[in-house]
Order: structure tokens, then sequence, then C-alpha cells
């Protein structure tokens, strides 16, 4: 084979080894553990050693030696410390004199043997010392943790003596502890896994991690999977002891975790912490609180949502083991951000500090790591709290301009901070009012967090502005400004910051073009094309406006041209307008951003370096800001690339303003009218409020009756009421029935008997003649008057301390006018007026024989039963007489009051 052939098999050959060794990092095998697949990785790396050999990666200056990841075999380093590489039999392999790698595989022994294959003498000296040589040697199926030899040399000497002195019980126990009656490879082991030790079934607790670390009770397995006759032998890095206590026992018998122990239990979060589990707590000394801000700690108590933010900030809803931690990885709190753990070297870090006191204190619910600094999120800081050292200019000037005061720990609010940028030496010389004002604008009387703002959002400023949001593909903005990555949100409010000072608008885009003065031509044809509305009108639009440079060269006859094709003049501007607000700091710079015009053709708009080009126009001046939109100033007239002109003389015009472009000419073609839908109408309805005092009428009647009948006088003042008149019986006699509600008192009971010749009248007593009965609680009284041939009977119910009194009063005429000839007898009172009226003779009881009964009760059942047996049976109608000839009979008018109001 030549040369070239040998480097390319050669290469064949490395390439396939990098696929392969790409494809195991990846690999993702549900029947291996992630403890196996390291193990595998690692033997592929070190194939060239020979058969059977593992690459591990030792930190430098110590004896910690790990199966390696991907990450951080390619890094080289670990908890950020450089790594050598060293080569050894993979677990269950050995190596023979004389052969490269480790061919030979370990001898199968009982779980006591094993202890010597695997190095670890110390432990099976022990095992031999305490009497479990015997049990281990024998029948039965066993996992066994066992401790290292230096493992045993890290162990307080204190304890390791104590162990040693009494072996018998002891040492015994600490090693049956390390020992679960089954057998248990590491692929068994799964992660937040409790099994039942052999010591008083005591609870040992395996983690199994991402990066093929496993833990038991934190302490790691370096050797695992160590097969014997009747077991597994797994080595670890420590000895392990007994535990019982939760993270909340700890913490209440730990003197030093006081103060961390009073706010959990302030919070609530201290119940959480003593049930079952799986937590990892970075629980801040006693010396750590005393590190904090003077009276922060005091503050914060009395909220109880701040203190629990606090005390979940240091709680991971997962248990990590310092020794699984090999690089930084982002862990999310219970407090909802997240922390990054790391490790340097033997120390551990929280978010890049080394803090970390004492590791590893571990509870049946989770591991305990005490640290020398607490952790604030931000959600337990004010929002002034979360100002960095990049917006440090204005949280100077908030203070310097009294803002401050606005913003208490009570206030919800939100702050757009600008970057130290935005204050230039021309905003920093500004008078202080106008910075006050500007700077208020920059504080939002609500807590507004980054997800909850919306495109064509307002948001309402401590100086009593509106600011709008417009939301785009890689950006947010508010009004001219946008904002930066670091977002936070505290307590009280939230921090947002921006990349320059917010300029709020204050005038249309009408109104700017007009005050500018440089778009004079450009407004004459927007108000010919019949367009000057959508300049004025609310909306959001972008408007690409054209100076009057942009039209040297025309005369006036091209003038005259291009306002004569309505079509052609409207195709041609609105082309220069878009729907929304697209400002540079919101369009995705270095690609070319499509906005759909008004006119239907897209205009091609591209940003860089914070300038703007569209259809490679040059736009000079950007980013004008209007209450219905923002200006993009230009010196060229826009038109579609793809849209064709269809005369001459109008492709001459256009040829003498657009020069950057080929403009197509497409003989007879004209352009398409475009609807004006998006011209709003205004319809202004004026509505006409009339407020006036109501009329109060007061109305006086007295009312007097011919002595020798029935006389009444009576003043009644009342509100004004309505009287209704019912015309009722033959148009000759016109009676007026007026009913006067009043306490029956004393009534005189008068009985008119007319004859052809003689009329005779009886008066009673002037007692009490008023017929009653009582119905339900109330009083009804019935009063019968009728016509000579008619017997009328008429009931008025009345109502406790009202007396009804029926009065006729009769006119000359035949007709009354309610408003007119009422209100004219009332005037005029007692006035008489004499007419003839027939003689008729009523047919009724005999009112001659009445005898009161004021006074006598006894008759009062007698008389009502005859009364309503009278009213039962009416009376025999008798025929009425016709009147003499010549003679018309006038009606009768019965006129009933409304009750008057209480």
């Amino acid at each position: 084979m030549t040369y070239r052939g040998l480097t390319l098999l050669r290469m064949d050959h490395t390439l396939l080894v990098i696929l392969v060794l790409f494809a195991l990092c990846y690999l993702d095998n549900v029947d291996s553990s992630a403890y196996d697949k390291i193990v595998t990785h690692s033997r592929i790396r070190a194939r060239n050693e020979g058969p059977n050999v593992c690459a591990l990666q030792q930190v430098m200056g110590t004896k910690k030696k790990y199966f390696s990841t991907c990450r951080n075999w390619y890094k080289g380093s670990i908890c950020g410390k450089k790594a050598m590489v060293l080569y050894e039999c993979c677990p269950g392999y050995m190596k023979l004199d004389g052969m490269k790698g480790c061919p030979a595989v370990a001898p199968i022994d009982n779980v006591y043997g094993t202890l010597g294959v695997v190095k670890a003498s110390t432990t099976q000296q022990y095992a031999d010392m305490s009497k479990l040589r015997e049990e281990i040697e024998g029948k039965g199926s066993f996992t066994m943790f066992a401790p290292s030899d230096d493992a045993w040399e890290l162990l307080d000497p204190e304890v390791r003596s104590a162990l040693i002195g009494n072996v018998n019980i002891e040492l015994y126990n600490a090693l049956h502890f390390h020992m679960v009656n089954r057998r248990l490879l590491t692929k068994d082991l799964k992660n937040d896994m409790t099994v039942t030790s052999m010591y008083n079934d005591q609870g040992l607790y395996i983690n199994h991690y991402s990066n093929g670390i496993v833990t038991v009770n934190c302490a790691r397995i370096i050797h695992g999977n160590q097969v014997a006759t009747n077991g597994v032998v797994h080595v670890i890095d420590r000895v392990i002891r007994a535990v019982g206590n939760t993270i909340k026992d700890v913490l209440d018998v730990r003197e030093e975790l006081s103060s961390f122990n009073a706010a959990a239990v302030a919070s609530g979060v201290i119940e959480k912490l003593g049930q079952p589990g799986h937590y990892t707590l970075f629980a801040p000394t006693n010396d750590a609180f005393e590190k904090l801000s003077s009276g922060y700690l005091e503050r914060i108590m009395g909220d109880k949502a701040v203190i629990a933010a606090l005390v979940n900030y240091h709680l991971l809803n997962s248990v990590q083991c310092s020794e699984a931690i090999m690089a930084g990885s982002v862990y999310e709190t219970a407090e909802g951000s997240t922390i990054e753990i790391g490790c340097d070297g033997d120390s551990l870090t929280v978010n890049g500090i080394k803090m970390v006191l004492k590791k590893d204190i571990v509870t049946s619910n989770g591991v305990i790591h005490l640290i020398d600094k607490v952790l604030v999120p931000n959600s337990a800081k004010e929002v002034m709290e979360l100002v960095g050292e990049s917006q440090s200019m204005f949280s100077d000037m908030v203070s310097e301009l009294g803002l401050s005061a606005a913003m208490g720990p009570e206030t919800e609010y939100t702050l757009l901070a600008p970057l130290n940028t935005a204050f230039t030496d021309k905003v920093m010389s500004m008078d202080q009012s106008l910075l006050k004002v500007m700077l208020e604008n920059h504080i939002l009387k609500l807590k507004v967090t980054l997800g909850e703002l919306y495109n064509g959002q307002l948001l309402e400023t401590l100086a009593g502005k509106l600011l709008r949001v417009f939301i785009y593909r890689t950006a947010v903005c508010i009004e001219n400004a946008c904002m930066v990555r670091g977002s936070k949100e505290g307590s009280n409010g939230a921090l947002h910051l921006m990349n320059t000072l917010i300029k709020p608008a204050k005038t249309t885009v009408y109104e700017i073009l007009v005050t500018d003065g440089r778009f004079k031509v450009f407004l004459s044809l927007m108000e010919s094309a019949g367009l000057i509305e959508l300049l004025k009108q609310e909306g959001s639009y972008t408007v690409f406006a054209p100076t009057d440079d942009a039209f040297d060269g025309l005369s006036e006859e091209d003038f005259a041209l291009l306002t004569s094709d309505m079509n052609a003049l409207r195709t041609i501007l609105l082309y220069h307008f878009s729907n929304g607000v697209f400002i540079n700091g919101g369009l995705e710079g270095g690609v070319t951003n499509l906005l759909k015009s008004i006119q239907g053709n897209n205009l091609q708009v591209l940003s860089v370096n914070n300038s703007i080009h569209v259809n490679s126009v040059d736009v000079p001046d950007n980013d004008v800001m209007a209450t219905n939109g923002v200006i993009h100033v230009v010196k060229n007239i826009l038109y579609p690339g793809d849209l064709p002109v269809g005369r001459e003389d109008l492709l001459i015009l256009l040829k003498k303003l657009i020069k950057y472009i080929q403009i197509k000419f497409v003989s007879g073609y004209s352009y398409t009218e475009i609807p004006l839908t998006f011209i709003k109408r205004t319809i202004t309805t004026t509505t006409h409020i009339v407020e006036t005092v109501p009329e109060v009428t007061k109305v006086t009647r007295v009312i007097e009756t011919d002595p020798t009948l029935t006389k009444f006088t009576r003043f009644i003042e009342s509100e004004p009421t309505i009287t209704r008149v019912v015309v009722e019986g033959e148009p000759s006699i016109t009676t007026v029935t007026r009913v006067i509600e009043k306490e029956p008192s004393i009534t005189t009971v008068t009985r008119v008997i007319g004859g052809e010749s003689s009329t005779r009248v009886i008066e009673g007593e002037p007692t009490i003649t008023k017929v009653t009965r009582v119905i339900g609680g109330e009083s009804s009284t019935q009063v019968i008057e009728g016509e000579p041939t008619i017997t009328k009977v008429t009931r008025v119910i009345e109502q406790p301390t009202i007396t009804k009194v029926t009065r006729v009063i009769e006119t000359h005429s035949g007709e009354l006018d309610t408003d007119g000839d009422m209100k004219r007898i009332l005037d005029q009172g007692g006035t008489r007026h004499n007419v003839m009226i027939e003689p008729h003779i009523i047919e009724g009881p005999d009112f001659s024989k009445i005898t009161t009964i004021h006074g006598n009760p006894n008759l009062i059942d007698t008389e009502s039963e005859r009364i309503t047996k009278l009213i039962q049976e009416g009376g025999r109608v008798a025929p009425a007489r016709r009147p003499p000839a010549g003679v018309r009979r006038r009606s009768r008018l019965v006129r009933r009051h409304h009750k008057p109001r209480e």
C-alpha cells in the first residue's frame, strides 16, 4: 500500500473514531445509566492504550479523579482547575505483565475478598476486626458501599478512634450502615432514591446525576459495579453516617443559623423544610446577616411575601451534593429565579463567588451548605435597589431632583432607566425644571413587567404623559427609546433599561411637517390628492416624508400633469406610508425589513449602525416622533421598482425625480384606484342639555255651600295633583263629585224629600252618621245617592286618618272643561248658581228613623248587618222620567280626586 493510501486510511479511521465518540457523548440509551455512559466514553477515549483501559481526569494538586463528561474532557479542566489525564483499568479488569492495556478479567470473589481487589483494604481490615467478615463471606446478596482508604483518613480522628475502640458494636454498626441486603448495580441506583441499610433500617439517600456522578448520602462512588459472588461492591470517597434529622431540625438546633431560622419561621417556609422532600439549602450564618445594610432585615420582616422570597431564594427543589458539581450550572430556586452553582477547586461557588463555609450536611430531606453571605433576590429588593452601575447617572439625577420621595417602599412603580451614555453634556446642561419633567416621564405610576407589555399599550408616567409601547420581532420600544437586555422585577415594581432618553410626542405628523417648513410641496400634493387628513387623524403610521429638494427641477406644467391623474398621484404618495410605527431601534439590524405600504407594494428598509436606508435611499433624519406616527425624512421620491408606468409623459416626469432605479414602461398601463377607506370620516354630534328648576305651583281652594244643605269651608294646600273628570249619565245634568279626605269628626245628615207640591227637610243630630265596615284592618264607607229613579251606591275605601266627602257642584253648561271651567269654579269658591232641576224621588232606606250609634256600641253589629244587606240587594230601579219637550237634560260630571300624598 502506498504512503498516500496509508494516510487516507488513517484519516478515515480517525474520522470514524471522532464520529463514534461524538455519538457516544450524546447517546441516550434508556437501558444504561448516566454512570455507565460516562465509563463507556472513558473507555473509548483510551482506546489507543489497549483493551479495557479507561481515561480519567485528575484535578491538579488533589487526589480527585473523575470519569469525565465531554464538556470537562474538551475543556481540560474540572471546577476551574486544570486536570491531567490518567489511564487506568476499567472496573472489573486487570493488567497482565508484558501485555498492553487490561486484558484480564478480575477474579470474582465474595464481598470480603472483593474489598481487597478494589483496594479498599482499610474497610476489609475493619470488617475482620468487627466480626463482619464471616457475614460477608457467607451466603446472601449484599451491596456494600465501601469507603476507600483515603476516605478513612479524612474521617475525624476522634470519631475514628471511637469506632476502633468499640469494634464489636460501634464499628460493626457503622459498617452495617454502609450495606444493603440486596444487590444494586449503578443502573439500579436512581436519582432521589432511598434504600434501607442493614443498620436499624436507616435510610441511605441515593442521587444519580446526569453527569454520571452517583452519590450515597453525598459520598461519591469512585469505583462502581465490582461484582462479587454474594453481591456487589461500590467504592465511595468518604465514610457516611446515619441520618435522622430534617433540614428544619438542623435549623432549630444550630445556633449559628438562628437568624436564618427566624426568617424561615416568619415566612412560613420552615414547615416545608420539616416535611419529606429533596432540597438543597444554602443557609447563611448569623455573621452573614450582620453584613446586610442597616435596617434591611427589620424592614422586610414585616412583609411576609418579601421575606418568603428571600428564604426561598436560598432553596433548591433538588439535592445538589458538592461532589456532583464539576462545573458551573444554573438551577432554578424555590423563589422562581435562578442561581449559578459552580466550584473552584475544592470550594463551591454561588453566582461565581466563593462563599460556602461547610458542605454536605446531609438530612433526611436534602442537604445543607453553610454560606457566609445572604443571597438577596431581586424580588426582595426595592426597585431603586435594582439600578446598576450602567444606570447610575439616572439614579443620581432622580435623587438630586427630589423624585425619590415618590418612590417609597409601599408604592408600586416602574423605572424606565436610560443608560449612562444617554446623559450627554447637552442633556446635563438643561434647565433643572425641564430635566425633572423629562425624568418624570421615565417613571411609570404602576408596576409593569416585561411580560405584561403589548403593542399599542399606553403607559401613564409620573408627569401625566401617556407613553406608547411598540413590540417588534427582536425589540420592545417605548416611544423613541428601546429596551436593552436586563429588565428586573423588584418587590414594589419593575426596572427596564432604555438605550436613550424617552421623548414623548406632542403634535401630529401634519403639524410637524408644517412647522418644519421643508415639506411644502409634499403637503400641497397631499392636499390635491385628498389625503391631507391622513396626516392629521389619529392612528399609527410610518411616513417617509420627502423634502422640497426631492421635487427640484419640476415646472408648473409638470405639477399640473402630476395632479391631473388622481390615481397616479395617490399611488405615488401612498407608497410613502406604512401602517404601524417602525422606528430605527425596532428594525432588525443587518437584514432587509419589508414594510407593506398603504399603496400595497413593499418598502425595503435596512438598518445599519443606527442609520436607515429605504429602497437604497438614505434617510438623513429618522425617528421624528408624532402623536399619530413617526417621520423618516428622505430627499428622494420613493417609487415601487416593480410598478410600471403606462404614459410616456408621466414616465418623463418621474425620471426627473427618480434616478436611483430604472422605471419600467408598459404602454397602456393605468394605475388602479385606491379606495380611501383608511381616511377616517369624523361625524360631529352636538347634544344640547337644558337644565331648569322644576316649577312648583301651590293651589289654594276655598269651598263653600248653601247653608240649607251642607256647608263645608276648608282651606287646602297641597302639591299640584292631577284631576280626572269622568262624564257619565244623560247629557242634561252636570254633576261634579269631589272627594275630600279628612277625619270623620262630626257630620250633619240631611235628607231631602221632594214631591210635586212640597219639600220636607229632616235634619238629624250632628252626630256621626257615617257607617263604616272594617275589612282586613282597613275601613270602608258606603254612601248612597241617586236620581229619582236610580239608586246609586258608591263605596269608598278609606285609609286610616282619611275621610272622603262627596260634594255635588252644578254648573250652567252641559260640558265642563277640565282645566278651564274647573279652575273657574274653584276660584269662585262659594258662589252659588241657581238652576231649575226637576224633582226626583230617591228610593232607599228611611233616614228619618236613623238613630245615632255614637256611644252605643251594641247597635254597631245590628246596623252593620242591616246596611250590608241593603247594599247587597241594591234596590229596584224605577223607570227614568223623560224631560219635557224642549228641555235638555244636563250631563253629570263626576270628578274624583286622587288621594293626596301622605
